[in-house]
């Protein structure tokens, strides 16, 4: 085990990628949505609890924040409760599906020095996008982008799930990140929330695996976070963090104040307390959920495998929601160690109370890779 690794697997005093989710609303319907986001919860924090949490982000020196929801924008707040944090020294990120991002905004982020958006579009043609986002949600992040080009901002991504969809068009959605002056940032599609019912539909298989890790190394700016981790094993290794940060440098609060170890676990198993009942310092340094994770070990079925230092063992919450055990290698193992998920028997099942019917057409359209390898 690096050095690295042993220090973050300890866990730090304060995470280092925050995750808030500002609402379950949404204007969408995202089939692949992590949060089963739709509609609002009526217990949400209100404006001057959110600030207050802000506050105590300060406290604990925590200078990075991302916003997300459901879609952030739809709160009435939203400007004010971003501008707060901004005020503070707090430097913030958002993921948006575009649609509120009109002239007037895209000029105000593009005024702030340390405001960053991250506009998600799931594939670079509108058939693609819209199959799995939902009809005109295309059009509406292109606008989106245009506008943030058009008054000068410069710190804008287009932020893209991996998928059946989109892996044999990643050239393409690159050319046209380019041409609308934004960063590019993929994500993993991971069996949770929504996502675990069109998993079969839209996950990888080991083909596209092995391209997508390649195309990896021949765009190393292309931004990934911890999302490919489990794809080290097939060669050098990927840019970013190398292992599972959940409950050790990564956390979610969600729009109830709830904490959970990462984005991708919102479930009851992995939940650390709430902000309404203890100080975000206290969940975040004493629940024993996160204790827990910070003792875990290596998962005993790859304890032999040569490459356990370069993937640790895959992705947590790809595990859980796939109704593997920790103690299994990641659901996406490239040495295909992993239990078929079509061998397992039951599945956690994500809370859908909030969701509105998802998105998705009966025909996905895909692209093969295999003429590009």
């Amino acid at each position: 085990m690096t050095h690295e690794h042993t220090a973050f697997s300890r866990g730090l005093s304060s995470p280092i990628c925050l995750t808030w989710e500002l609402t379950y609303a949404c204007n969408l319907a995202c089939s692949h949505c992590l949060s089963s986001s739709g509609r609002k919860d009526p217990r949400e924090l209100s404006t001057e609890e959110a600030k207050g949490l802000i506050d105590q982000f300060k406290e604990m020196d925590i200078f990075y924040i991302n916003i997300g929801g459901g879609e952030p924008t739809v709160r009435s707040d939203f400007k004010e409760v971003v501008s707060y944090a901004l005020d503070k020294g707090i430097g913030v990120k958002f993921s948006t599906n575009g649609t509120r991002i009109d002239q007037e905004m895209a000029r105000w982020i593009a005024s702030e020095a340390y405001l960053d958006v991250q506009v998600s579009l799931d594939g670079p043609r509108e058939e693609q996008n819209d199959s799995i986002r939902g009809d005109g949600s295309f059009k509406s992040a292109i606008k989106a982008l245009e506008s943030l080009q058009r008054h000068g901002a410069t710190s804008y991504k287009i932020s893209s799930v991996v998928t059946k969809v989109s892996i044999g068009h990643l050239d393409e959605l690159y050319e046209l990140s380019n041409a609308l002056g934004a960063q590019l940032r993929l994500t993993r599609l991971r069996p949770s929330g929504r996502a675990s019912l069109i998993w079969s539909q839209l996950n990888l298989d080991g083909e596209d695996q092995r391209y997508l890790y390649r195309w990896l190394r021949e765009h190393p700016e292309v931004l990934t976070g911890d999302s490919f981790f489990h794809l080290n094993p097939l060669g050098d290794a990927l840019e970013g963090l190398n292992i599972c940060g959940a409950g050790r440098v990564v956390c979610l609060i969600d729009p109830v104040g709830d904490v959970y170890a990462c984005p991708f676990v919102i479930h009851e198993s992995f939940l650390a307390g709430n902000v309404r009942e203890l100080s975000f310092k206290e969940i975040w340094q004493t629940a024993p959920t996160f204790e827990t994770l910070r003792q875990s070990r290596e998962p005993r079925t790859c304890s032999t495998c040569s490459a356990l230092n370069s993937c640790h063992g895959g992705c947590m919450a790809a595990k859980f929601f796939g109704g593997l055990g920790f103690d299994d290698p990641d659901p996406n193992c490239v040495f295909d160690k992993a239990t078929s998920m079509a061998e397992v028997k039951a599945f956690p099942m994500p809370d859908l109370s909030r969701s509105r019917p998802i998105y998705i057409r009966p025909r996905i359209m895909t692209k093969a890779v295999s003429s590009q390898i």
